[in-house]
């Protein structure tokens, strides 16, 4: 189903944008974070399954010198259990982030629609934003991170998981787990040159005759 289709995006006039392209602007990309790396890379659903695991072997281990290893095995059950009901939680946060969210690069910026409960929309203009990084995310995805330039403020938590982790001082925006995140790290740098390397035209001050 494509997004135009989806009908989390029905009520937009573009799917993911607020607004109507303006004339000359095009869509060069739209995607969206694979939720199993989305939990695993900002949820620590890894590591939450992880910790189950452990705590089951611990409870074992302890009860093993009493009932021997397999009189003790029963008990992991519960933690195992509690473990699954944890990851199942996380994933589920991370799917309703995920299916809210869709990220556009067009000819002119980088827009970022998302919120589960809370939906906005954040338009980064090409010239607005200093460096881009790519980094590699579970699952053979990748995140693209934003160094925005001057003072633009940006909220950790309005924004978050959509965000590099811990830099709370300089939020930078980022499309987190996208799929094929070179081949969209390559689409928006050629854009952005393309974008950035215009010569910008603004209205002359208006002359005024001496008398």
């Amino acid at each position: 189903m494509s997004y135009k289709d989806d009908p989390d995006f029905k009520f937009e006039p573009v799917p993911g944008l607020p607004e109507a392209l303006p004339e000359g602007e095009r869509i060069l990309w739209q995607g969206r974070p694979e939720t199993t790396a989305l939990a695993r890379s900002s949820m620590g659903l890894t590591w939450i399954a992880g910790y189950f695991v452990l705590l089951s072997f611990a409870r074992v281990a302890a009860s093993s010198v009493e009932m021997g290893w397999a009189g003790a095995a029963p008990l992991a059950i519960p933690f195992l259990g509690l473990g699954v009901v944890a990851c199942a939680i996380i994933w589920g946060i991370a799917w309703v982030q995920a299916r809210a969210t869709l990220y556009t690069i067009t000819t002119h910026r980088v827009a970022m629609r998302v919120g589960a409960a809370l939906t906005l929309t954040l338009n980064l203009p090409f010239r607005r934003i200093a460096t881009a990084q790519i980094a590699d995310a579970p699952g053979g995805t990748g995140t693209i991170v934003f160094d925005t330039e001057g003072e633009t403020r940006l909220s950790y938590l309005v924004l978050w998981p959509h965000v590099r982790p811990w830099h709370m001082k300089k939020v930078q925006p980022a499309l987190r787990c996208i799929p094929d995140a070179r081949a969209v790290a390559a689409i928006f740098a050629e854009a952005a040159e393309i974008r950035t390397s215009e010569p910008q035209i603004s209205r002359a001050p208006t002359a005024v005759a001496a008398e």
